[in-house]
C-alpha cells in the first residue's frame, strides 16, 4: 500500500477520533459546561459541506470521515440537549 493512502486513513481515525473523549466525558459527568452547542452545530453543517465535496472529489476516505463525524456530532448535539434539558426541568422544580 503506498503511503497517501494510509496517511488518509490514518487522519481520518484520528480526526473522527478526537469527538469520542468529550463524548464519554459529558455523559460521564453529566455536565455541559465549557461545552457549545454552537460549535458542534456549526462544525456538523461544516461536515455536510465537506462530505457532499469528498463525493464530488471520489474519496472515499473522506467521505467515511465526514460520515462518521456526523454521526458522532449528532450523538454530541443530542447528549448536550437531553443535559441541558434535565439541567432546566431541576431548576424549575426547584
Amino acid at each position: 500500500m503506498q503511503l497517501t493512502p494510509i496517511l488518509g486513513w490514518t487522519a481520518t481515525v484520528l480526526f473522527t477520533a478526537c469527538y469520542i473523549p468529550q463524548m464519554i466525558k459529558t455523559y460521564r459527568t453529566q455536565k455541559i459546561d465549557g461545552l457549545s452547542f454552537r460549535l458542534l452545530f456549526i462544525s456538523f453543517l461544516a461536515n455536510i459541506v465537506a462530505l457532499w465535496y469528498a463525493f464530488l472529489i471520489k474519496q472515499p476516505p473522506l467521505q467515511f470521515k465526514y460520515a462518521l463525524t456526523m454521526v458522532l456530532l449528532i450523538i454530541c448535539m443530542v447528549l448536550y440537549l437531553k443535559i441541558y434539558m434535565n439541567r432546566n426541568v431541576s431548576r424549575e422544580r426547584q
